[in-house]
């Protein structure tokens, strides 16, 4: 009798343990900028280069889009990288729920300074970009162009 108890108690949790653990699917408000955000897209933050572009790739896995990518400095240490879900998409906009963290040789002493959790995106004007909203550095007095841009 004990056994079954156990057995049934096990067969619970790993339901409930699936359900806590499943990704939430990606809420599309627009079709058309959901299919513009898939695929690879050029990134950049300003404080590394303008001339040459890091990538990112958005994938669709199960209704979920993932995001990650990175930019690099030539000849140096200072980086941008994504990773994380974009939780919804609407025509100008999308929000993404994960990491990017920037690393600049004369920008919060030279460390990694992270942002996390919801993160806006939006295309402003004319741009052919999405460009993060948060854009005020949280680790140092500098505001930050992170950028993906239109394939």
């Amino acid at each position: 009798m004990l056994k079954k108890i156990i057995y049934i108690s096990l067969i619970i949790l790993a339901g409930f343990s699936s359900l806590v653990f499943a990704q939430e699917k990606t809420v599309v408000g627009d079709a058309d900028a959901k299919k513009m955000l898939l695929g690879k897209h050029l990134l950049s933050l300003q404080w590394i280069s303008w001339d040459y572009f890091g990538t990112t790739n958005i994938t669709n896995k199960a209704g979920v889009l993932y995001l990650k990518g990175e930019q690099k400095q030539h000849g140096g240490s200072d980086f941008v990288k994504i990773d994380g879900t974009i939780t919804s998409i609407d025509k100008k906009e999308f929000k993404f729920e994960g990491t990017i963290v920037t690393q600049i040789s004369y920008i919060n002493g030279g460390k990694p300074c992270t942002r996390s959790g919801e993160i806006n995106f939006a295309i402003t004007g004319k741009r052919k970009y999405w460009r993060l909203q948060e854009m005020t550095n949280p680790c140092d007095e500098a505001v930050d162009y992170v950028d993906i841009y239109f394939r």
